[in-house]
Formats: structure tokens, C-alpha cells, sequence
């Protein structure tokens, strides 16, 4: 039971929660620049400031039923998103209509493709790093190092 304290307490179900949308995203935004060229593609993307209210709701939740720090986080399903049963996320995206379509009925916009990449890469290392680094934490404080 103590490994699950430690595991669900602090910022670590946060952390590990964006860094699991931003793992599926990355899938979907490395799709989207694959098929940048092929003719009917509609890009498809979610919305990370959508996950981003799910997060909060899923902390905001955790704290009115735990007090605080510790507890186990549950992000509730929403349109665009929805935990998987194995400690995933399932992503529902949805085509984009705000770009102008080419003669081969493709929606690509490439500027705004490496711009949701390079974004989503910054968060996804962030996101790893600051979980490392309260890993390292809790290592050091097993290990009764200061």
C-alpha cells in the first residue's frame, strides 16, 4: 500500500496524465505530417486546452475527496478524450475546418503541423522531466539521503 501512496500522491497522477496525452497526441500529430500529402486527408487533432480542463476538474475532484495530496486522480471521459481501463488515454479527434482546401481536396497546413509538434514535444519533455525529478525525490528519500 505504501508504493501506492507514494505514486498517488503530490503531482505525480498530473504529470503522468499529460504525459500520457501528449504520448497519444505526438501519434496524431506524427500521422497528420505523414499523410501531409495525400489527397482527401483532413487533419485530424484534440484540443490540449480541452485536456487541460479535464485535469484540472480531475484534480479539483481529487482535492474535495481527499483534502489534498494524496488519492488516486480519475479523468473523466469527455468528447475528446477518455481513459483507457489499462492507465491510458483514448483520443477522439476531430477534423479541423479552418484551413483552406488545396486542388486535391487536402486541408494541410504544414506551418501549423510543426508548430502542434514542436509545442507538444516541449510538453511532453517537461512533463517527463519534472516526474523524474519527483522520482529522484522519493529515491533519495527511500534511500535516506538528503
Amino acid at each position: 500500500m505504501l508504493i501506492g501512496d507514494l505514486s498517488n500522491s503530490g503531482a505525480i497522477p498530473a504529470l503522468e496524465a499529460t504525459l500520457k496525452f501528449a504520448a497519444a497526441r505526438q501519434k496524431l500529430i506524427a500521422h497528420n505530417i505523414a499523410n501531409a500529402d495525400t489527397p482527401d486527408f483532413r487533419v485530424q487533432d484534440v484540443d490540449p486546452a480541452h485536456f487541460q480542463q479535464a485535469l484540472r476538474s480531475a484534480v479539483e475532484e481529487r482535492r474535495m475527496r481527499t483534502g489534498g495530496q494524496r488519492g488516486a486522480m480519475h479523468i473523466k471521459p469527455t468528447r475528446q478524450l477518455r481513459p483507457d481501463g489499462r492507465g491510458g488515454l483514448e483520443l477522439a479527434p476531430r477534423s479541423s475546418s479552418g484551413n483552406i482546401l488545396f486542388h486535391d481536396r487536402n486541408d494541410r497546413d504544414l506551418e501549423r503541423l510543426m508548430q502542434s509538434n514542436a509545442e507538444n514535444v516541449a510538453a511532453y519533455r517537461l512533463s517527463a522531466e519534472l516526474l523524474r525529478n519527483r522520482f529522484e525525490l522519493l529515491r533519495s528519500a527511500i534511500a535516506e539521503r538528503a
